[in-house]
């Protein structure tokens, strides 16, 4: 935590900073910038997920930063000073992305929408931190901090991060119809914050439910970039429960009528597991062409349809047989006899999906072995037909499998030289 609080007014609160995870982000490169903004008397703050990381005590990956210039005077200032301006495709938004000491520095001028079609907006830049603020989507992401330690924190962001509560900024309503993905957003920040499942204001909800529908205009790339982390985060059985009681599934690529009592299944015996998010969200699908049409609203990459398509086909017939002496042998014959290079890695997620425990811990150990004869060892023997040394290959492959993968070369070749003397 950051520290020391001091009550200003109604609806802004201080902090004086004290931890090690915010005097961490003090680097050269900052120094520089807030050097530069201070004496050109621009207002520079810490925006967003930054200060949410730092108040709960965490050390943020990325830093985001609010300021009272405008894009053409953050430009100006940095080019008087010879500093490098990159990838400035956000400046029409306000953003301006300045390197500075090896680091690279996003700035926001302050702003207001104007107008929104649920994906984009017009925005008009002010120098007024509370209405920056009030166009934000969740009160835990709409406070700024100072490098004084300050923490302006106009919606009572503060609280509902020590109390967990995840609420929207102001209407929910209004939050959504601004931008859809808030729903998602919603969401996912709930099962990284709250601490228990279910506890949802009932405005919250209606929000959601009556303006579900306006999903179905948002990028599948930025859905699924959300949903993979929703399924990532705590509470996953209750959250896609919720998706489903709220009528965001169909809008979003995930099936109509989702198999939720299989996903329930998974949940309880994989949760604890690591799984992939596409390992629990293939629990939902009775059918191939579900995973085909995720594909086609999310743009979901090679690897993952791969893997959800070959848990639904193997979660049945791939199965661990315990009363057996070997029961991980078939996932480890299926292994070796595939010719996919990730093979492997998609066993275990099978395992997980399972809920086999004790079967995953000895996959994740299992070296792959290599099968110790070749085409090479055959000729040398003398067989020289190509059809004939596959043939004998396959059989010694069964072999080698049936010993436990413990058979070697010789002895696997003076099994060929039996058998070819007896022909």
């Amino acid at each position: 935590m950051l520290g020391r609080l001091i009550v200003q007014s109604r609806r802004l609160v201080t902090m004086t900073a004290q931890s090690p995870q915010f005097k961490a982000l003090f680097t050269e490169g900052l120094k520089t910038l807030t050097d530069l903004f201070s004496r050109e008397k621009y207002e520079l703050r810490i925006a967003g997920g930054a200060v949410r990381d730092l108040l709960a005590g965490k050390q943020p990956h990325d830093v985001d930063f609010a300021t009272t210039a405008t894009p053409e005077q953050m430009k100006d200032l940095f080019l008087k000073e010879g500093i490098r301006l990159i990838n400035n495709k956000g400046e029409k938004h306000g953003t301006v992305t300045a390197r500075i000491h090896d680091q690279n520095f996003e700035i926001t001028t302050l702003r207001v929408d104007l107008r929104t079609d649920g994906r984009h907006a017009e925005v008009e830049f002010t120098t007024d931190w509370e209405q920056d603020a009030e166009r934000r989507d969740l009160t835990i992401n709409s406070m700024f901090l100072g490098f004084d330690g300050t923490l302006y924190d106009y919606f009572n962001g503060y609280e509902d991060l020590k109390n967990r509560h995840i609420r929207f900024v102001g209407d929910p309503a209004k939050r959504i119809q601004e931008d859809y993905l808030r729903i998602l957003r919603y969401l996912r920040f709930y099962g990284r914050i709250a601490e228990k499942s279910g506890e949802h204001s009932a405005v919250t909800l209606d929000a959601i439910r009556e303006n579900a529908a306006g999903l179905g205009g948002i990028s599948g790339e930025r859905i699924w970039v959300e949903l993979k982390k929703i399924l990532e985060g705590n509470h996953v059985h209750h959250l896609i429960h919720l998706i489903y009681q709220l009528g965001v599934a169909p809008h979003i690529g995930l099936p109509e009528k989702g198999n939720l009592e299989e996903f329930s299944r998974v949940c309880s015996q994989a949760g604890h597991l690591s799984p992939r998010p596409m390992t629990l969200l293939s629990a939902l699908f009775s059918h191939p062409d579900g995973v085909q049409n995720l594909d086609l609203r999310l743009k979901i990459s090679r690897e993952e349809k791969a893997l959800a398509l070959f848990l639904l086909k193997e979660r049945k017939t791939l199965t661990a047989d315990l009363s057996e002496q070997e029961p991980l042998k078939p996932f480890q014959d299926y292994v070796i006899d595939s010719r996919e290079t990730d093979a492997h890695r998609k066993v275990c997620e099978l395992l997980k999906y399972q809920g086999e425990e004790r079967l995953l811990a000895q996959m994740e150990r299992w070296t792959l072995p290599r099968f110790p004869v070749s085409g090479h060892d055959l000729r040398r023997m003398g067989i020289s037909s190509g059809k004939e040394i596959g043939r004998i290959l396959q059989e010694l492959r069964e072999r080698w499998k049936e010993s436990g993968y413990q058979a070697g070369k010789e002895e696997l070749l003076n099994t060929v030289s039996r058998s070819e003397a007896a022909e």
